[in-house]
């Protein structure tokens, strides 16, 4: 009995939801038709660029397609041919990986190297950093194309000089065991884009931190360490970020390096297996093309594709969750 009395108690001393005003509700609708209004164009690029090939790609990744006929649906073949059967999949994925940690590490590396050693030049600033930066707008075919034939084992001049100097004489493009580091001395040359990135970042720290390092009797290892990486530590995130998610998307330079080196240029009606030597330059991009565009397997390919989103989400999520380590966003 007291309960019940003092539930009745509790809901007559309730606060009772008073009526919301017409007026009031037509100023809510309005500011949220005005937020959608501004929204818009964001919500169409998204749904139109983003959700709907995602959404398709899922459901692709379960039909037989040849992009002919009705797809059909065939559940986890597709999945089960990528993994167990597609005779290319572990190689092109160890490839891609190689590439996200070696290429990412060294354009990081060295594009802020260049950005510190242009920062303390006194003359000619803008001569060195045109220089630098110069390669960074070479097309990537053009440029992969001039790699290449600097690079030819037999007739390139790096090797000729190479053995003028008794060194060895790697076989680059052409031997399975250098195609990989030669693709990456490709990517280094055109650091640029991150040399600018990284002298913009430099130039930005505080001169009184360096001025206190100094006054404490700070090396000039320990002014980067201290003083240096933890200003640009956001933007070496940035380039990190951002490096890895173009390399997994690398399909361009390796397909071009593997054409050209392998004297097979691709021309009407011909077909160019990637991964040209041994199979040592497929990536994951390459096998999407290959699947859906030469052999018309359309369920196959978007398999690929989801896999490859799946890295570089997983990538792009442990690097900007770390708390430690090689960098913080949160220092």
């Amino acid at each position: 009995m007291a309960l019940a009395l003092g539930s009745r108690k509790a809901a007559a001393t309730a606060p009772t939801a008073l009526p919301v005003p017409p007026a009031l509700r037509r100023k809510r609708r309005r500011e949220a038709a005005r937020t959608l209004a501004f929204l818009s164009p964001w919500l169409i690029g998204f749904g139109v660029f983003f959700a709907y090939p995602l959404l398709s790609t899922v459901y692709f990744s379960f039909m037989k397609y040849d992009g002919f006929r009705p797809p059909v649906f065939t559940g986890l073949r597709n999945w089960t041919y990528v993994f167990t059967d597609y005779p290319f999949f572990w190689e092109g994925l160890r490839n891609t990986l190689w590439l996200v940690v070696v290429m990412v590490t060294l354009r990081v590396v060295f594009g802020l190297g260049i950005g510190l050693l242009v920062t303390k030049i006194r003359s000619g600033l803008g001569f060195f950093r045109t220089a630098f930066y110069l390669p960074y707008l070479a097309p990537p075919v053009a440029a992969t194309i001039a790699f290449a034939f600097l690079l030819n084992p037999g007739t390139g001049p790096v090797d000729h000089y190479l053995g003028k100097l008794g060194l060895p004489q790697p076989g680059w493009f052409n031997d399975p065991n250098w195609s990989k580091p030669a693709l990456t001395m490709l990517a280094v040359w055109g650091i640029g884009d991150l040399m600018v990135i990284f002298m913009a970042a430099l130039l930005d720290v505080p001169t009184e931190q360096y001025e206190a390092a100094e006054l404490d009797g700070a090396g000039p290892w320990q002014r980067f360490r201290y003083v240096t990486f933890p200003n640009i530590s956001p933007i070496v995130m940035f380039a990190v970020v951002t490096g890895v998610i173009q390399t997994m998307q690398y399909y361009t330079q390796a397909i071009v390096a593997g054409q050209v080196a392998s004297g097979i240029i691709g021309g009407s009606g011909e077909q160019f297996e990637p991964g040209y030597p041994n199979g040592s330059t497929w990536t994951l991009p390459q096998m999407v093309y290959n699947l859906g565009f030469q052999r018309f397997d359309t369920g196959s390919a978007c398999v690929v594709a989801l896999i490859l989103f799946a890295i570089s989400m997983a990538f792009t999520s442990l690097l900007l969750r770390r708390k430690s380590g090689f960098m913080s966003v949160e220092d």
